[in-house]
């Protein structure tokens, strides 16, 4: 990686300066162990960020006090600071497709005014708030009903990409939260993404049709995916219903209306959203909201919203050695420029937060899996880690021997104080609970310390096993510990993770709210879509295709 190249992330000396200084670092760094870095207490304690009932750890990242000095300096240098501003002020800062970014003006509050070319889209957000709340207490009290006059108790909601994997997140997370479980009393709520046919029956696996509500979530009503799944489930109705019954069972999250209509959703019933609010950012829109409203009920989804929006305001105004996105966002650069690792895994210690990872994982990789900068010249690194993960302990027993023995991955872990469901065996030295945060305490301790041949020696341990015993230790990793997982706490972790994408790419300079990538493989898939349509239905012959493909299209279509 040269220095001078990727210096012109950032306009200014000031930034090249930054990174110059931050290279220089990267050796002396190599040269310490993190275990020499953890014996200093006065660093371990400044490396400590805590927030309304989070607290951030990074103590065991492979940064030293002058590391992180720097590594402020960076974001300083970066004009960090005007650049959120720049975003949550509505000013277009997606170039590519002349858009703002205002996905925290989905969770502003009432009186808070952003304008956008002369609207104010606070005031627009609360609007389709209002309509959400009357609606989805109408469907839970009983007052809006189905055709045939049963309530309806179950919902299915269509959506692929974004308009699934936000609201699954946060579904999952609070299944089993006391208030929004005694919200869910007598409820199911399923997601039907994929277009794979198995999706679709474990979809509507032991629904009826009479008691069940669609929701259609497509912006433009023509994701091919989406739309092809609303087809079905407009059949699964009106195959047992009736045509006329698509207006009781079938709802719509979309900006276009006439498509809407044409498809025999009601109109009334289309719930808007915005340009400005990217898919992987949307589940603070209609698009989470509604679905989780009916589930939960409006005020358990009023409290996520209230959440995120307090660490926007925490994001948007701590310092930057007190912000808990920025400290994120400033190690995950860190580690993957300037130390080179190309991975990252998150790890919640907590079951209910399942779907973090997969979630983040689109949040992150759409955002900042990118090969240019803003002005279009190439980007002389690799800008997003790969990210995965699973709850823990599951992990310990899939990957982590990965993590301990073989390749470095910075990870970032999460627990939480007090549990949903919490469980105490008599005779148990330990309450289930206590268990799990175990190993959510040890395992980073034992990813940055390792364990060394002179240990594993002193154990009695053979010599020719030794070498087999030896963890390296050495490896980063952060810990976001919550005092407790609610509706409010969740959105300050779902913010927390989207901010740490847009801080690293504000850093890179390149365009987190885009996403052309997605593109190219839509337009191929139209062409095979095509193919086989006139090869099922016309005998038509396999062509314009790399023989490759050729093959195996043949090979399917026998």
């Amino acid at each position: 990686m040269a220095t001078a190249t990727v210096a012109k992330t950032a306009a200014g000396t000031a930034m090249e300066e930054c990174v110059v200084s931050l290279y220089a670092e990267v050796g002396s760094i190599q040269e310490t162990h993190l275990r020499e870095l953890l014996q200093d207490e006065e660093r371990c304690a400044a490396m400590v960020a805590e927030h309304n009932g989070l607290m951030l750890d990074y103590s065991r990242q492979r940064v030293s006090m002058d590391t992180r000095e720097r590594l402020l300096e960076l974001a300083k240098a970066a004009q960090l600071s005007a650049r959120i501003n720049s975003m949550m002020s509505g000013e277009k800062i997606n170039p590519t497709e002349g858009r703002a970014v205002l996905h925290t003006a989905l969770r502003a509050a009432r009186d808070d005014k952003v304008v956008l070319d002369g609207v104010d889209v606070v005031a627009d957000v609360y609007s389709v708030l209002d309509k959400i709340q009357a609606f989805s207490e109408s469907v839970r009290s009983g007052d809006h009903k189905g055709h045939t006059g049963k309530a309806l108790t179950d919902v299915v909601a269509v959506g692929i990409g974004g308009s699934y994997l936000g609201p699954e997140f946060v579904y999952e997370a609070l299944r089993y939260d006391a208030e929004a479980r005694a919200g869910a009393s007598g409820r199911k709520l399923r997601f039907l993404a994929n277009v794979d046919p198995v999706d679709v029956a474990r979809a509507t696996e032991g629904l009826d049709p009479s008691t069940t509500l669609v929701v259609i979530v497509s912006k433009t009503f023509t994701t091919a995916e989406t739309m092809l799944n609303a087809r079905t489930m407009r059949k699964w109705i009106t195959d047992s219903l009736g045509t006329d019954a698509i207006a009781k069972h079938m709802i719509a999250v979309s900006t276009n209306i006439k498509l809407v209509s044409e498809f025999g959703i009601d109109p009334e019933n289309a719930f808007g959203f915005w340009d400005w609010v990217g898919g992987r950012f949307s589940v603070c829109s209609a698009v989470g909201v509604m679905p989780l409203a009916l589930q939960y009920g409006f005020d358990v989804v009023r409290k996520f919203l209230d959440g995120a929006r307090d660490m926007d305001r925490h994001f948007a105004t701590a310092p930057y050695e007190q912000n808990i996105p920025v400290l994120l966002g400033l190690m995950g650069v860190w580690n993957s420029t300037f130390l080179g690792h190309a991975t990252r895994a998150l790890l919640p210690y907590q079951q209910a937060l399942l779907k973090l990872a997969p979630h983040i994982q689109q949040v992150d990789m759409e955002s900042n899996g990118k090969r240019v900068r803003l002005d279009g010249s190439e980007l002389p690194h690799a800008s997003g880690p790969i990210n995965f993960g699973e709850p823990g302990t599951n992990g310990q027993h899939s990957f982590y021997q990965l993590m301990h023995q073989g390749r470095v991955v910075p990870a970032d872990f999460v627990g939480v104080i007090k549990s949903q469901n919490p469980i105490e065996l008599e005779n148990e030295s330990v309450s289930n609970h206590d268990e799990l945060m175990s190993n959510f305490f040890a395992q980073p301790d034992a990813l940055a310390c390792g364990k060394t041949a002179e240990e594993v020696r002193a154990e009695g341990v053979p010599e020719e096993l030794v070498p087999h015993k030896v963890f390296p230790g050495n490896r980063p990793s952060s810990s976001l510990l919550i005092d407790e997982l609610t509706a409010f706490s969740l959105g300050q972790l779902l913010a927390v993770f989207e901010h740490r994408t847009t801080v690293e790419g504000f850093i890179w300079n390149i365009n987190s709210f885009d996403q052309w990538g997605v593109e190219l493989g839509k337009v191929l898939a139209k062409q095979v879509r095509t193919q086989l349509s006139d090869s099922r239905k016309n005998c038509a012959a396999v062509e314009g295709f790399n023989s490759s493909t050729a093959r195996m299209l043949k090979k399917y279509l026998q």
